[in-house]
This record gives C-alpha cells, structure tokens and sequence, in this order.
C-alpha cells in the first residue's frame, strides 16, 4: 500500500475528508490556519496516483471573507470608483481646467501663473490627500484678482461634482494646525448650504507678489460654487506667509475628515432629511 506523509493511502483521504467536513459545518469563525492545511495536504495528496476533488465550498467562502473587515465588506472604499470633478471654466478673463480626485495620494500640478497661489494648492493635494490638477491663464497683467477667483469657483464645482449625492461620507470636518508661530482652526460641513465666516487677521498687504486680501475671496468663491458651510478662525500668528499656509494646511486636512467615508453609515446620506444638496 503506498504512503503519504507517513500514513497510508486511506488513512490520508480519511484525514483530507475530516478537516473537509469540519470547514461544511463551521462555514463561520473557521480559523484562518485551516485554508493553509487542508491546501497543503491536497498538494501533497497530489503527488500520489489518488485523484481529489478542488477545495470548493468552504474553501471558497474563505477566499470571500478574506478581505473583510470586521464588520462586513467595506464597499464604498474597495469598489467603488474614485470620486473625480472635472470643471472648465472660459471666460473673458480667463480659461481654468480644473480636476479633483477626492481618493487620490497628494498628487498636485497646478500651474496658475501665480507662484503662491500653487504653492497653497499644493498643500491642499499634500494634506488633503487629494490628487489635484489646475491649468490656468488669466490676465494677471492686470492684477491676480479674476484668475484667483476663477480657479476657487472651478474648485468648488469640481468638488460639488466629485462629492454626488454625498451617501456615506462624513460631511463634518474640523482640524486646527499650527505652522511655528501662526494656528489656524478650520470648521467645515458639506451641508449644500454656503457659508463663510472669516476671521484671519494677515499684517501685510503681500506675500510676495501675492495680494492678501485674495485668500478670504478665495475661500468665498470656494464655497460659493461648492455649497460648504466654512469657518476659519486665526488662533495665533504674526507673520503672514505661515497664517495663509497654516489656513490652507488646517483646510485640507478639515475637507480630508468630510470627504472621507464613515463606514458605519453603510452609504447612507448623513442629514436627517435624506438629503444633501446644494442650495
């Protein structure tokens, strides 16, 4: 009688059959070491002239449950597409493309002609997590004032674009962050409903070429277009390079917490009403 693994031909499919029928009747709590064993044995089994059946049924309701967690299926991260706005918008004064990825990994290109107004850009992919695109040309020969607030209006729609029906998410955000001296609060709700309450004291008129009295527009027209409810708050700072970072930081990371899902709704809209729209 031929032998595998030390045991005779029948006493190997006694055993192959055992842990086949304890999995059948214990599809729930198996441990995860039996999937390993029963395959290990089967490839062993193989090598002999005996001819078996594939790990079916309960091996493959172990294959499913695999990349569970421990309450159920998180479908709204591993299966759902990821949530893109794409927005242009061509005016007299200027032509902007914007693109958002609110699932992305702090992808920034963003070229608008205006060097500070990028590098805030950039914080909000960096700290947001978010990929984001923006091409645009205005007549900054002018000043800054009409290309910043068509990109913040561009912004803001494509962000109204990528967030839908808003099923699932967070919809509240709330983070505050320093950059050495300066900190900045930022509170958020993705109500459908625009509001902006600004309250940051910047002591010059400039950082660099870039006119400070353009982030609270910024922001406006942000949350014009995107229907957010935004407030932000200076907690401390003197110089005005880290206050217009530190707000930027503190916003990314605050529309990070909104956007990002909260699994224990299970893809339902966060409002009593059943609803979240903008206004």
């Amino acid at each position: 009688m031929s032998t595998v693994l030390g045991l005779s031909t029948s006493s190997a499919v006694s055993a192959y059959c055992l842990v086949d029928k304890t999995l059948e009747r214990s599809r729930v709590g198996v441990s995860r070491t039996f999937p390993f064993e029963s395959t290990h044995l089967s490839s062993r089994l193989r090598g002999s002239s005996l001819s078996l059946r594939s790990a079916t049924g309960p091996m493959a309701a172990l294959s499913s449950h695999a990349g569970e967690g421990n309450n159920g299926p998180i479908a709204a991260d591993e299966s759902s597409p990821n949530r893109i706005g794409e927005i242009r918008r061509i005016t007299k004064e200027t032509n902007v493309h914007v693109k958002i990825n609110l699932d992305g990994s702090g992808v920034a290109t963003c070229t608008t002609g205006i060097p500070f107004l990028d590098h805030m850009l950039d914080q909000l992919a960096s700290h947001g997590l978010f990929d984001v695109y923006v091409k645009a040309s205005g007549d900054t020969h002018i000043d800054d004032h009409h290309t910043n607030e068509d990109v913040a209006l561009a912004i803001g729609s494509a962000l109204l674009q990528a967030l839908g029906d808003r099923k699932g998410i967070n919809r509240f955000g709330h983070f505050a962050a320093p950059l050495d001296e300066a900190a900045i609060e930022v509170i958020l709700d993705l109500s459908g409903r625009p509001h902006l309450k600004y309250d940051l004291n910047i002591p010059t008129e400039r950082v660099g070429t870039y006119d400070t009295q353009l982030v609270e527009h910024f922001f406006q027209s942000l949350v014009n277009t995107s229907g957010m409810t935004l407030h932000i708050y200076q907690l401390a700072g003197k110089n005005s390079h880290h206050i217009v970072e530190a707000t930027f930081k503190a916003f990314a990371r605050a529309l990070r917490q909104a956007t990002e899902y909260d699994l224990r709704r299970r893809g339902t809209v966060p409002s009593s009403k059943g609803v979240l729209s903008r206004s």
